[in-house]
C-alpha cells in the first residue's frame, strides 16, 4: 500500500539511506517504509517498495539517453496496486535509482548483521 502523506505521522522514522535528492525511512511501529523524493513523501509495504525497485531497475535510461527522437525525457512510474504514481525526468530516475540501490543494499547489511549477531548469542 503507497500513500502519499498529508499529515504528521506518529511512529518514529528512523533514516535507512540517503542522497541529496532524497531518502528513505523505515518506520517499525507502522511497519513501512517512507520514501521522501520528488519533492512528497509516500508511504510503502515491502511489497509496493520491491515492485517500486522492479519497475525503476526495467527503465533503460542509456537507451532513452541514445534516443534522437523529440519524445520528452519523462518517465512515468505507475505501481500496479499501489495507489501512487511518480513522473519523472531521467536525471530524477538516475536518482531514484541511486536511492533504491542504497536503501536495498542498507537492508540486506542489516539482515547480515541481525543474522550473525544472532547467531553468536545463541
Amino acid at each position: 500500500m503507497v500513500t502519499t502523506l498529508t499529515e504528521t505521522q506518529t511512529g518514529i522514522w528512523e533514516d535507512v539511506f540517503s542522497t541529496k535528492a532524497g531518502t528513505v525511512y523505515q518506520c517499525d511501529s507502522e511497519t513501512c517504509w517512507y520514501i521522501n523524493f520528488a519533492g512528497k513523501v509516500a508511504k510503502f509495504d515491502y511489497r509496493c517498495l520491491q515492485k517500486l525497485k522492479k519497475a525503476v531497475y526495467h527503465i533503460d535510461i542509456e537507451a532513452k539517453l541514445l534516443d534522437s527522437s523529440k519524445d520528452p525525457d519523462v518517465e512515468i512510474i505507475f505501481i500496479c496496486a499501489c495507489d501512487h504514481t511518480y513522473i519523472l525526468t531521467l536525471l530524477q530516475i538516475i536518482e531514484l535509482k541511486e536511492l533504491l540501490q542504497g536503501t536495498f543494499v542498507m537492508l540486506q547489511l542489516n539482515n547480515i548483521l541481525h543474522d550473525k549477531l544472532y547467531r553468536t548469542a545463541v
